[in-house]
């Protein structure tokens, strides 16, 4: 088996060798080199070199996508493509129903990266375009929600459709959620760098949350979007993050919001079990791991009913969904889970044993080889 992955560091490294699988590192592509994208040698050098029978290409969203794509399609080779998100769908929900200050303000560091809101979602339909372009060119998708599948399908309707679904990491397989060691009243998001993630309906929730349970608090994982304290700090920061600063001081929320820091896959595995319940609130989703994580540890959760996170979880039976952008039934929904404990057993229980089969690692396995088979068998059919 050979994996090409792409990093900064590729020039650094031609060739790195494991016990059964050979990595190849190259250079991320920008979405914008229509030349490389069109014809990538460095592609074709190692297409030529490995001679693969099938390239199994992850996720659509950047650009070195399409530039494997049409290396392969030139030199016959097949193709399948995994679907992780589709940028070129969610780029119509980035604004999640953010103010006009929200979307096209800038700070200093969305001046330089083009990453204010707006800015986001004109390089997600920049992406979208090659995206689109990918999917058109292979005859085979992976996915596994209605949502991909719909989506996949309305894109390139000739592409034959694979379900398979997706295995997690190794630690949170080991581990299960109990009630009586987790933080009381304590609410976790896995993320919130970008709007799609939905951090502001969370603190638009929260204050429901805090009139029914005053010891409530949120734990978000990875970086501070909201620090500001030294000049460094203040040439990062987004106006995103900005936005939501200035939301957790209108609802005075300071000291009920704690942003973790990064955390590795043991971190995060403490950090769901330590929670009462986890929440997704996004504006769109396709599977999210983070809530494969915390159903199959066997924490309570609330998620919003969008893309393909209905496929993932039943409603009132293994968690809550609610309407994404109604926030005050996502606090209604976490007090729910606060004030009966007989509720969240169950849904810890039965989230549980639905997420330890859609994430069993040896049966997705055999899915994929299954698929890899057959889309070989069908490549020789039609020699």
């Amino acid at each position: 088996m050979f994996i090409a992955f792409p990093t900064n560091k590729a020039n650094k490294f031609k060739k790195l060798s494991g016990e059964k699988i050979n990595y190849f590192p190259f250079k991320p592509i920008n979405e914008n080199d229509e030349k490389l994208i069109e014809n990538n040698d460095s592609f074709k050098l190692l297409l030529n070199k490995i001679e693969p029978d099938i390239v199994h290409i992850y996720g659509t969203e950047l650009a070195h996508t399409l530039s494997m794509i049409n290396a392969c399609n030139k030199l016959n080779i097949k193709t399948v493509i995994s679907i992780q998100g589709l940028v070129s769908i969610i780029e119509k929900h980035l604004y999640s129903n953010l103010p006009i200050n929200a979307i096209y303000g800038k700070t200093i560091r969305n001046f330089i990266r083009k990453d204010s809101v707006v800015g986001l979602k004109k390089i997600f339909k920049n992406r979208g375009k090659n995206e689109i372009e990918s999917l058109k060119k292979t005859n085979h998708i992976i996915g596994r929600t209605t949502w991909d599948k719909a989506c996949s399908a309305q894109i390139n309707p000739k592409a034959q459709y694979h379900l398979c679904n997706e295995t997690l990491r190794k630690e949170f397989y080991q581990h299960q959620w109990d009630l009586n060691k987790c933080e009381k009243y304590s609410i976790f998001l896995s993320q919130a760098q970008y709007p799609i993630k939905g951090l502001h309906y969370m603190l638009e929730a929260m204050p429901a949350v805090l009139k029914k349970y005053p010891e409530a608090k949120l734990y978000i994982s990875g970086k501070d979007i909201t620090k500001s304290d030294s000049f460094k700090d203040k040439v990062l920061i987004t106006n995103y993050g900005i936005y939501i600063q200035n939301m957790i001081n209108k609802l005075e929320l300071v000291g009920k919001v704690i942003f973790t820091g990064q955390l590795d896959e043991k971190g995060m595995c403490r950090k769901y079990l330590k929670t009462h319940a986890f929440v997704c609130p996004s504006s769109i989703e396709n599977s999210p791991n983070s809530l494969g994580e915390a159903m199959i540890l066997g924490v309570p959760s609330v998620a919003s009913y969008v893309g393909g996170i209905p496929d993932m979880l039943i409603d009132k039976e293994e968690g809550f969904l609610y309407q994404h952008d109604a926030p005050y039934m996502l606090a209604y929904y976490i007090c729910e889970i606060f004030k009966n404990d007989q509720l969240a057993v169950k849904f810890s229980r039965n989230s549980r044993e639905r997420a330890l089969i859609t994430h069993d690692r040896a049966e997705n396995t055999r899915r994929l080889i299954e698929i890899y088979n057959n889309t070989f068998k069908e490549g020789i059919e039609n020699e």
